[in-house]
């Protein structure tokens, strides 16, 4: 499961950074895009080196303050935008020498922290989840979806089996007050098994903080502009937390790395168009040092891609593949 609504840590430490400085090799110059700023851990690291310069982008405007600070020390070779990282082919980099994009899918400690933000299932505050940039709350999605949907969103986006039977108490409960960040918990509490391995929320938490911030649509789109943009030569870096943003990622690389049609609806030719090449087929995943240092890291994994060239109409394959899940994202319509 997500690392992100773990709370174990009490600082935030940006997850595999060695092998990330290691794949991108910044010493060597060139500009970097950093997709999910964050407590700007990966920037940083990339600016210690005098020739390298990054673009880095945030939906959160709390990122706003610690850019601000950054800025002051790197003025010529820092840049923030808040902005969704799906809106990457939005940012002016005309004459721009991109050599990495870098996405890390996770979230700081003090993002789940913050009450505001009510992502945790230990918040106080309100059913919020909202990241930034957003049209509507888990408030709304869990005071005013039906029945159906909620199971949706549960089933598909935190693969939890008891989907049904939240839904349905969810409702039943909502009948007589609004549902407020405990009473959900408690509503799952007393439906699920106890386990002792995750808190018993953790699914249903992590499916409607997806459904909120519109992850799968965010990371669909977000690659495919990032390989537009990209020039061959170019990497593209992602460090997911849970199996549904690993599999994504898995099939956008790996369907676009080998010899066979991007599209089904695309004629067949002997000679097929690679977009991208791949190192490792198996994820990069933290040392077991990193892990016993930052405990939520463990759910950790790093895929990479190396650019070969310009291929057109290469994301009709992962629309098609993942159509199912967008479907469920415009439920929010219903808001």
């Amino acid at each position: 499961m997500n690392a992100t609504i773990l709370p174990e840590k009490k600082e935030h430490y940006p997850v595999l950074l060695n092998e990330i400085v290691s794949i991108i090799t910044p010493q060597y110059g060139g500009t970097f895009i950093d997709c999910t700023f964050g407590q700007g851990g990966y920037t940083k690291k990339i600016l210690e080196y005098s020739k390298s310069k990054v673009i880095a982008i945030d939906r959160d405007n709390d990122s706003k303050n610690i850019s601000l600070k950054i800025k002051k020390i790197f003025k010529e070779r820092f840049h923030f935008e808040n902005k969704k990282f799906s809106q990457i082919n939005k940012l002016n980099l005309k004459n721009e020498n991109i050599r990495s994009i870098i996405f890390d899918l996770g979230y700081s400690y003090t993002q789940i922290k913050d009450s505001k933000k009510g992502l945790s299932f230990d918040s106080s505050g309100d059913l919020n989840m909202k990241m930034g940039l957003n049209d509507f709350s888990a408030h709304d999605v869990i005071n005013k979806l039906d029945q159906k949907d909620l199971e949706k969103i549960f089933k598909f986006l935190g693969d939890e089996r008891d989907g049904k039977r939240i839904a349905n108490k969810i409702v039943r409960n909502r009948k007589s007050k609004n549902i407020s960040t405990q009473d959900l918990v408690k509503i799952i509490e007393s439906t699920k098994k106890k386990n002792f391995k995750i808190h018993s929320a953790t699914k249903v938490f992590q499916a409607l903080r997806i459904f909120v911030n519109k992850e799968i649509s965010e990371l669909i789109y977000g690659l495919i502009n990032a390989a537009k943009i990209l020039k061959p030569g170019g990497i593209i870096l992602v460090v997911t937390f849970h199996s549904l943003e690993d599999k994504i990622v898995k099939f956008f690389f790996k369907s676009l790395s080998e010899n066979q049609s991007i599209s089904r609806y695309m004629p067949k030719t002997n000679e097929k168009d690679k977009l991208f090449k791949l190192i490792n087929k198996k994820p990069i995943i933290p040392s077991n040092e990193e892990i016993k240092k930052n405990p939520p890291s463990r759910s950790a994994k790093l895929r990479y891609a190396i650019k070969e060239k310009d291929v057109d109409n290469f994301e009709k394959g992962i629309l098609e593949k993942f159509n199912y899940l967008l479907e469920i994202e415009n439920l929010s319509n219903k808001i």
